[in-house]
């Protein structure tokens, strides 16, 4: 082996070294973090209604939300009761017409308060949803790197045992 063929050798093995381990960790890392959106979401004891479910989320009936598709489902839930509740208007809506009326409007102060407290509910739920990509997201590079990783040390070692170039 020539010396370029034992740095290449050398550098690939000490690369993919580095992905092989750095690979599972990012999957334990994912999985540890998927752990979390779980046990979070189940302390929130949220469940889905038994009945009155729009037909896209019927299969969730009386289901409790404990994973981020199941998150994203709830706060489309939200979304659709919070609609018919401000007649489709957002939070900065309804405050700017509560302020239009001086302020003292009580159904539009409770209204906002409404609307508050629906979009917060929506946002805190898509942050779940969005975690649980992330992990999916983590652990599949993870996983990749691992791959990667073992073949970078696999070509290493051919390189390895390449005899000499006689040139």
């Amino acid at each position: 082996m020539n010396g370029s063929h034992r740095r290449a050798g050398t550098l690939l093995g000490t690369v993919g070294t580095a992905l092989a381990v750095a690979g599972p960790v990012m999957v334990l890392r994912g999985r540890g973090g998927r752990k979390e959106i779980r046990a979070e979401l189940a302390g929130q004891k949220i469940t889905f209604p038994e009945r009155g479910l729009p037909a896209e989320l019927a299969a969730h009936a009386g289901r409790q939300v404990e994973t981020g598709p199941e998150a994203h489902a709830y706060a489309e839930f939200i979304k659709g009761n919070l609609a018919r509740a401000t007649g489709g208007r957002a939070y900065a809506e309804i405050t700017a017409e509560l302020h239009a009326a001086g302020g003292d409007d009580e159904k539009l102060a409770e209204l906002r308060h409404t609307a508050f407290m629906g979009q917060s509910l929506r946002a805190s739920l898509m942050s779940a949803y969005q975690a649980w990509h992330l992990t999916t997201l983590v652990m599949g590079l993870g996983t990749v790197l691992t791959g990667l990783g073992v073949s970078l040390v696999a070509t290493a070692q051919v390189l390895a045992q390449c005899p000499p170039d006689r040139s």
